[in-house]
């Protein structure tokens, strides 16, 4: 919240602080606002920690059950949502003329871990509000003026994309989309499977509206408003983990629906935008599970004695928690850029359907919307893996007792799974950023990163993230010469990651030098575990080659 970068995001979203007057809540200057921001978070806090987390365990052993075609969340989810609802933590980035709260994504990103840290699962539920991005963004104003403030006074919301032949390619998807002229309305028909919160008040769905596609050109987007009936919930599937987050296999049957934009640009344009968002929730929620790793391992490890002394003293496990703790602060780090990055263009964004952007204005747009679409990948991406890394080694800490189910990091352990596979695999993560590290547009970040200046106590750090640079770019280049698509594939996963702990290990050392108190110790373990990483992916495609590709298929 202390990021130079705030001062413009507020001054963007509060457009010169014209609301206040207008509504009680508004901010005056930039001061308050930022109060109302630590007050609103206070909240969050309060609610996860008094009412979401110890929710949790009852919830995970109950789960939702689906009960004639509806789902029925387990008991105290319903607790969660009235607290929730009650602290007014609803449509919390939409304008206030919706009767949102108006806040900045970074804000709305800090409350979505803080309640990630409590229960993952209700998490899901409660942060698919920001489902109500994509209707404000590209719905007509009556749809906005209709759906975003039910959304705004707590209902919920759900994205229908995935199909049972259609997963990660979405543009496979079938679901029909046919127009009446009769009733002047879309109806909807076919099955959706794998939708978080499937039983949602409002839905956004992916359907196909053009007669005889078979790719993206035919998909639009629809709102389908359960008031009006024709979607049932066939089942609700029996998960590994995230228990409260009901995950649902949907029947459309002549389910009236509205189209959201224009047609044929359901996958090609809002989609994207969907996922982007989804993708950036993602990446909160798996904070909140790194954050609440590090919490059952070192509250256990300062507890637990062996020997005759807390096991927080033996080497071997202060390591793992160490760990922990600086992939926690890198990842965070990552995070918060991301969500200033999108901000900024969002805010811009909104701004130029007002009023014409000035030259100053559209290159900011044009340089923060790259930024915002080159970092959610890598946001996403790493800490889904972090969040599952964090969560093995949680359960070590705990050693037997990390196995038995009264504890939670075992519950950590099996909602984070799922971090690193929904809303787009890591592997597809990979694909989203390998364009900006073959382009050099990310080498180009790193080298602005490079140009700030370092305390002199901390130039130690910024030479060993220039040679980890460079190892970067000598591998990118060597899996650039060959000119050969599947060599550059096979070496992409390699790659990302090496992108990744260079930016991660730049913005810590930003952090750092704002913060020595909080980040010292991150940076110092961090960066030794980020160049053994850069060193092995270097060492892996500095042996790679092109004639050894058959050996890696097996068929």
């Amino acid at each position: 919240m202390e990021h130079p970068l705030m001062k413009r995001i507020v001054e963007l979203k509060e457009r010169n602080y014209a609301d206040y007057g207008q509504y009680d809540y508004a901010p005056k200057d930039f001061e308050d606002a930022m109060d109302n921001y630590d007050k609103l978070l206070d909240i969050t806090g309060d609610i996860n920690a008094n009412i979401i987390g110890p929710n949790s365990e009852d919830v995970d052993a109950e789960g939702p059950h689906c009960e004639n075609g509806r789902v029925r969340y387990a008991s105290k989810t319903y607790e969660n949502l009235d607290a929730t609802i009650k602290a007014g933590l609803c449509g919390m980035t939409m304008p206030r003329r919706y009767e949102g709260l108006n806040l900045p994504n970074v804000v709305y990103t800090a409350a979505n871990e803080i309640i990630a840290e409590g229960d993952a699962g209700f998490e899901n539920i409660w942060s698919l509000q920001d489902c109500i991005e994509t209707l404000y963004e590209f719905g007509d104003e009556d749809q906005r003026r209709r759906y975003i403030p039910r959304v705004c006074a707590g209902e919920t919301m759900s994205m229908d994309l995935t199909e049972p032949d259609a997963g990660s390619d979405l543009q496979s998807v079938m679901l029909k989309a046919t127009y009446s002229e009769e009733d002047k309305c879309w109806y909807l028909n076919g099955v959706k499977r794998f939708i978080t919160n499937g039983d949602a008040d409002i839905h956004l769905v992916l359907a196909r509206s053009i007669e005889g596609t078979k790719d993206g050109r035919g998909l639009s987007m629809f709102i389908y408003d359960k008031r009006n009936g024709g979607v049932n919930v066939r089942r609700i599937e029996n998960k590994l983990g995230i228990h409260g987050s009901p995950t649902c296999e949907l029947v459309y049957k002549n389910a009236k629906a509205e189209l959201c934009g224009s047609e044929k640009l359901g996958l090609i344009k809002y989609v994207m935008g969907l996922m982007n968002g989804a993708r950036l929730g993602i990446a909160s929620q798996s904070v909140g599970a790194e954050q609440a790793a590090y919490e059952e391992a070192i509250n256990y490890a300062l507890d637990r004695k062996q020997f005759g002394k807390e096991i927080i003293n033996f080497p071997a496990v202060y390591d793992m928690i160490a760990r922990i703790k600086a992939k926690l602060d890198a990842g965070r780090s990552l995070l918060y850029m991301t969500a200033r990055y999108v901000d900024i263009y969002k805010c811009l964004d909104d701004i130029s359907k007002e009023r014409s952007l000035t030259p100053e204005e559209r290159a900011e747009f044009k340089k923060y919307s790259k930024m915002a679409d080159a970092f959610t990948p890598l946001a996403k991406g790493m800490n889904s893996e972090f969040a599952n890394e964090s969560a093995y080694d949680s359960i070590q800490v705990h050693g037997g007792s990390g196995f038995m189910l009264e504890y939670k990091c075992q519950r950590v352990y099996r909602d984070a799974r799922i971090m690193s596979i929904y809303e787009g695999t890591t592997q597809l993560q990979t694909v989203a950023a390998i364009r900006y590290i073959t382009s050099g547009f990310y080498e180009g970040i790193i080298n602005e990163y490079a140009q700030e200046p370092v305390a002199a106590e901390y130039a130690p750090y910024a030479e060993r993230i220039a040679a980890m640079f460079e190892k970067l770019k000598a591998c990118t280049a060597k899996a650039k010469e060959p000119a050969n698509q599947e060599f550059l594939d096979l070496c992409s996963r390699h790659l990302y990651e090496m992108t990744a702990y260079v930016i991660m290990s730049h913005l810590l050392l930003q952090d750092v030098q704002r913060n020595a108190d909080l980040f010292k110790k991150s940076l110092v373990v961090f960066m030794n575990y980020a160049e053994s990483k850069v060193e092995e992916h270097c060492n892996y495609i500095t042996k790679l080659d092109v004639d050894q590709l058959d050996a890696y298929r097996q068929e």
